[in-house]
């Protein structure tokens, strides 16, 4: 057992220090240890992959990509931009306020942290730096904030946790709102303090009837996601698939701006580029993990860690540490498939509500985004200012402290995560 542990994950993080992509080093490391301790038929190899992502719910992840891309293509996101600027801007560092609140929203259509940051940085990061906040911290400021689409409902996240520990996708949505909220706010705090300790100039802007306008339009877009899902009429995937036909229709009659020469073409491939990525990862985390379960290692594992300690916070506070030492290397899909199966067991011996861990999981991993070496929203953030990754990661500290505090409330204050999908049948 111990041997093909080690040649498994050996194996594993050895080609991803030889940079081959996460999705093949997951792929490869598994299908050589099955060959190896010949632990089944070469035939499961094509069976499990395909199986695995022949699933209805990760039907979700392409639509919300797709309704992320329409509302960045459009003019939607610039309204919705508009509205809060003019609502919250008038405060000192109002446009860093305001670009906090904007991911908070843009995350609810979308579900992808980096989608977000790319989206939100071209709008974004001029204004940020016209009101006098340095360059790097803007950038870096949008890097944090993207982190919260991977928090609130639809996080893709979240929908890739639920169909591998079988947990309600549901009410994993539901429980991330609030969660969500508490790490906007911190970031808030983190932004006015900022301002306020380098006297940042005011910027009062005025709140216009179009803008109010334009925002309900483009915030109908979230409230059909959660309030379908809330009152049961939608699935998260249906959700998702209405979530693009209302963009769809309220673009055409009002706008027309999605459907100019070229901006589906271009919403096509960034969507679909952004799903083949994550399905692949999936694939290979899916042989990985089942691997993890042909031999065993889930539970010789899970009963290493409870050899540890059973008390449900030291546990949580020892989990909290390694998902984040690993989110600085390894992208959420794969920590998911990887860990999930070898937690649950720990979970479920201690009576840790997996609604409750999906959500601390998921801040986890946002935090991991904007951690290096591997901080894949502050690479985003990089190419689109042009600031290089090191100063970002130095002007990251403070909202990753501010992160840092939020995980510590949602992790040790479970009510936070479970209030909300109590009220779900």
């Amino acid at each position: 057992m111990i041997w093909i542990g080690l040649l498994l994950f050996g194996l594993f993080f050895t080609l991803l220090l030889l940079e081959i992509p996460v999705a093949f080093s997951l792929g490869l490391s598994a299908v050589t240890v099955i060959f190896v301790f010949q632990l089944e038929s070469p035939v499961i190899i094509a069976q499990q992959m395909f199986s695995a992502m022949d699933s209805y719910n990760l039907l979700a992840i392409p639509l919300f990509l797709v309704a992320g891309c329409l509302i960045s293509e459009g003019t939607l996101a610039k309204r919705l931009l508009d509205f809060v600027l003019s609502a919250v801007g008038r405060f000192r560092g109002g446009t860093a306020v305001v670009t906090v609140i904007v991911s908070l929203l843009f995350a609810g259509i979308s579900g992808s942290g980096p989608a977000d940051v790319a989206a939100l940085s071209v709008l974004l990061f001029p204004l940020l730096t016209q009101s006098g906040f340095p360059a790097p911290r803007s950038a870096a400021l949008l890097a944090a904030g993207g982190g919260i689409g991977i928090i609130v409902p639809p996080s893709i996240a979240l929908i890739i946790y639920g169909v591998v520990s079988e947990t309600s996708i549901s009410k994993l949505f539901v429980a991330g709102i609030i969660p969500g909220i508490l790490v906007t706010l911190a970031l808030i705090f983190a932004v006015l303090f900022l301002s306020r300790r380098d006297h940042l100039p005011l910027h009062t802007p005025s709140l216009t009837p179009s803008a109010i306008g334009g925002a309900a339009l483009a915030m109908m877009a979230p409230i059909i996601i959660l309030g379908g899902i809330y009152l049961g009429i939608f699935t998260p995937t249906e959700s998702a698939g209405a979530a693009v036909l209302y963009i769809l229709t309220v673009d055409l009659i009002f706008y027309r701006s999605l459907f100019r020469k070229g901006v589906f073409s271009r919403v096509l491939t960034r969507s679909g580029r952004s799903s083949a990525q994550i399905l692949m990862i999936i694939a290979g985390g899916s042989l990985f993990s089942w691997v993890l379960q042909r031999t065993d290692l889930t539970t010789e594992l899970s009963r290493l860690i409870l050899t540890v300690s059973q008390n449900r916070i030291i546990l949580i506070l020892l989990l909290n540490g390694f998902l984040l030492i690993m989110g600085c290397f390894i992208d959420a899909v794969s920590i998911i498939y990887i860990f999930v199966p070898i937690f649950m067991p720990v979970l479920n011996n201690v009576g840790i509500d997996p609604i409750h861990f999906g959500v601390i999981l998921t801040v986890n991993m946002a935090i991991g985004q904007i951690t290096p070496p591997v901080g894949v929203n502050l690479f985003v953030s990089s190419t689109i200012s042009g600031i290089d990754v090191g100063r970002l990661s130095r002007a990251v500290f403070p909202f990753l402290l501010a992160e840092l505090a939020a995980l510590v409330i949602v992790s040790l204050v479970p009510s936070l995560s479970l209030f909300l999908p109590g009220y779900l049948n």
